[in-house]
């Protein structure tokens, strides 16, 4: 399928008026080449009264939306494209509340869930992987804490980035939240997240040495040098940023259990910023949501992630 897609509102509105129209989309993003039979690799089938997709060949029977965000929804498509639509085209996002005033969402619930199964979808599996000039290092995100310095803490969550080199300028990026700062975490985020071969330019803290695959750069701080902004300019400015809009779009309110979800839908904004259509991050999320598989609620509120290592940033 050609990236075909709505460029503004108008043709947004015009293009998906109905249930058919939208099932029609998703058929060709699910199936770009044509229908194909899970079951026996069937390539013909016809379509049920109830919607169904009946292999010619074998008989199964194929839901478009199985298997993918839309799993079991009892809302019409229409609204989850207009839910994606605006998503999509707030440069900032938006919070759960501000979602269900916008669209006329029936609760808060509704628009909570379906926000972080968007989330979720804003990770394309096998991504790749940074490269060239990385910089790489940590940051906190919660408020202070007394009596803890260094790289310790308590109630904060850490958070480790990286930060491609573009001139100087900033590339893409990858964020992970990871329990400590150990070797073990550092090492293992940049062989998940950052091409090996290329050079990776740290601070000298101990948790980043005996690197292998990389050539590590190694920036020791100390007090008559310039400050770490400077020596790691684009890392702390991913930062920054990330830290405002925490704040800004969501209110500081964003626990540690689903962080990892909010860093996904930051890293998904922060490397299309330069997109010129809005319409093609809608058709970009639309294509991962009918990719991945689907969260049952119950899992949306649980601690999901087993150890942030199981997927990357």
């Amino acid at each position: 399928m050609d990236e075909d897609y709505p460029r503004n509102l108008p043709e947004f509105d015009a293009r998906f008026v109905s249930e058919e129209a939208c099932r029609e989309y998703l058929m060709k993003l699910r199936w770009p080449d044509g229908f194909v039979c899970p079951r026996c690799q069937g390539r013909a089938a016809w379509t049920t009264h109830r919607h169904l997709l009946v292999c010619a060949n074998c008989q199964y029977q194929v839901s478009l939306t199985a298997g993918t965000i839309f799993h079991r929804t009892r809302k019409p498509l229409t609204l989850w494209f207009k839910t994606i639509w605006w998503v999509t085209i707030q440069k900032n996002g938006v919070s759960a509340l501000g979602l269900q005033r916008i669209l006329g969402l029936p609760t808060y619930y509704t628009a909570w869930t379906w926000l972080h199964k968007l989330r979720r979808a804003m990770v394309r599996p096998g991504r790749d992987r940074v490269s060239g000039r990385v910089e790489v290092d940590e940051t906190y995100i919660g408020g202070p804490e007394e009596g803890v310095r260094g790289r310790q803490t308590e109630k904060k969550a850490l958070v480790i980035v990286a930060a491609e080199e573009d001139g100087r300028r900033i590339g893409r990026i990858r964020l992970r939240r990871i329990d400590d700062a150990s070797r073990v975490n550092l090492h293992r985020f940049i062989r998940d997240c950052i091409e090996p071969g290329s050079v990776v330019h740290t601070d000298g803290w101990e948790g980043y040495g005996q690197m292998k695959g990389h050539q590590h750069e190694v920036t020791v701080l100390s007090g008559d040098q310039e400050p770490a902004h400077m020596l790691l300019p684009r890392v702390h400015r991913v930062t920054s940023l990330l830290k405002r809009w925490l704040l800004g779009t969501h209110q500081g309110a964003v626990s540690h259990e689903h962080l990892d979800y909010y860093l996904d839908e930051f890293t998904f904004r922060f490397n299309r910023r330069g997109s010129r259509s809005r319409g093609k991050l809608f058709y970009r999320l639309l294509q991962q949501a009918v990719a991945i598989e689907p969260t049952p609620y119950k899992r949306l509120i649980k601690h999901i992630r087993n150890g942030p290592e199981h997927r990357q940033a």
